[in-house]
């Protein structure tokens, strides 16, 4: 007998294995084709596992070969997704000697506590004066309960139309993204620039519910590439602003020499008040094509910086020149033709302030009367206290009102998820409708960044 023949017996066995084994497998496959819904075709390879003849463990023996499953048919459908939380806004409110009363004014109108602040009152202004809005912001018990207010100690020195304008909201937007170190900054989507002479029109809540509708990357800024005088009076000449290096404020150096238009950007210029997304200002400070320090270094010499710096870098960037909507959101009455500063608002303006739709109006006087009533019949706030809002007026009896209240109703006000609640009123309706001109189809894509013949 050959040595290395297989006994009949075995042979019998293991044939008979194959043959149940194999009769097994085409019948799931027959199973498989006629399952209702369909599935498409596929190798055998993906229906059956390797089976290997010479395998004789029992355990082998009796496993089954697994059926491919689609796993996007037995997955239940993605949930839809969450409405974004209201959107947050982080606002420098600068001064200068002066200004103190009515940046703390402004800072109370503007409060909420989803949004954060920094102060700067400049180098001019006493260290007094710092002090004591430092002194405010501790003591008052609902600015203080969130912890989101700054006062810049160490202030910037700031030269009225020079580029150290520009540097120091460059130096409150770093911060913001800085937070208290780390690089972990305060979380918020929009910033913007104030002086102690804006105020209001609208309340936290009717901004907030506005801009809960937009896209978060939209910057609002007033511009135009259409310079016409400003070529020859403020980006030919030369100028050094002592503020960069003085301790103390002087005027500007004029140099003699002009200097010709930049060929590898386009200048554009507007509104020095702007209200910039999160991304926007990120690029400004990170840089990261090194545009925005190119465009710097060149308005280091051009007047008026801040009406032409951030217009600039955004229209001459391409991830940025698409979003811009061409407003400034503030209500400013000029002469025709514009003078050098806008008129002082009075109550005679309030009319055409309400009008205007805008959320911020400028200039005021310190303690201008028309900023009363912008109080009592837009923002419901009393004097010393902050702007009430959902996120506070929970705290007051049902059919109370709280403009006639002796007690602050914000000051006993829990900082957490009551931020979320929002109680927007007639500033919203009017805001809403601003947005929707400004986004139209006339007015948002043909007024962006349009490039014009003479520059």
């Amino acid at each position: 007998m050959d040595n290395h023949a297989v006994p009949r017996a075995a042979a019998t066995i293991d044939l008979r294995w194959l043959l149940s084994v194999a009769a097994g497998a085409v019948f799931a496959l027959l199973l498989l084709l006629a399952a209702s819904p369909p599935f498409p075709l596929r190798p055998a390879s993906l229906f059956l596992t390797p089976f290997h003849a010479s395998s004789s463990s029992p355990t082998a023996r009796r496993a089954l070969p697994p059926l491919f499953v689609e796993p996007t048919l037995s997955s239940p459908p993605p949930p839809p997704p969450a409405s974004p939380p209201p959107p947050r806004f982080a606002y420098l409110i600068s001064g200068s000697a002066g200004d103190a009363s009515m940046l703390r004014r402004c800072l109370l109108a503007l409060y909420h506590p989803r949004n954060s602040y920094i102060l700067h009152l400049d180098a001019q202004a006493p260290d007094s004066d710092r002090a004591d809005l430092a002194a405010f912001v501790a003591a008052h018990p609902v600015l203080s309960a969130a912890g989101n207010v700054r006062v810049i100690q160490k202030a910037n020195l700031v030269t009225y139309r020079g580029p150290t304008m520009v540097t120091t909201t460059l130096h409150a937007a770093a911060a913001f993204l800085w937070g208290d170190g780390g690089g972990r900054g305060a979380y918020w989507d929009w910033f913007i620039n104030l002086s102690a002479s804006d105020y209001p029109l609208v309340t936290q809540d009717d901004l907030m519910h506005v801009f809960s509708k937009l896209p978060r990357d939209l910057n609002f800024i007033d511009h135009t590439s259409d310079i016409g005088w400003k070529a020859f009076a403020r980006a030919m000449p030369m100028i050094v602003d002592p503020g960069l290096y003085m301790k103390t404020k002087g005027e500007l150096f004029w140099i003699p020499e002009r200097r010709s238009l930049p060929t590898a950007f386009k200048l554009f210029t507007g509104s020095a008040w702007m209200v910039l997304s999160r991304p926007f200002v990120e690029y400004l400070i990170w840089g990261w094509d090194n545009l925005p320090r190119t465009v710097l270094m060149y308005y280091a010499n051009f007047i008026s910086s801040p009406e032409g710096y951030f217009h600039t870098v955004a229209c001459n960037a391409d991830g940025f020149k698409n979003t811009t909507v061409n407003h400034d959101l503030h209500f400013i009455s000029w002469d025709n033709p514009p003078m050098q500063h806008p008129h002082y608002l009075t109550a005679v303006d309030w009319d055409r302030m309400l009008a205007s739709d805008a959320p911020f109006a400028r200039k005021f006087r310190r303690d201008e009367l028309v900023l009363d009533r912008v109080d009592a019949d837009i923002l419901s706030r009393r004097p010393g206290m902050v702007a009430p809002g959902g996120w506070c007026a929970a705290t007051v009896g049902d059919g109370d009102n709280i403009t006639t209240r002796a007690v602050d109703p914000c000051a006993a006000a829990a900082v957490g998820e009551t931020s979320l609640l929002l109680r927007p009123g007639p500033g919203a309706e009017r805001l809403q409708r601003l947005v929707t001109s400004l986004l139209s189809e006339q007015n948002f894509r043909p007024r962006q960044c349009k490039v014009a013949e003479a520059n």
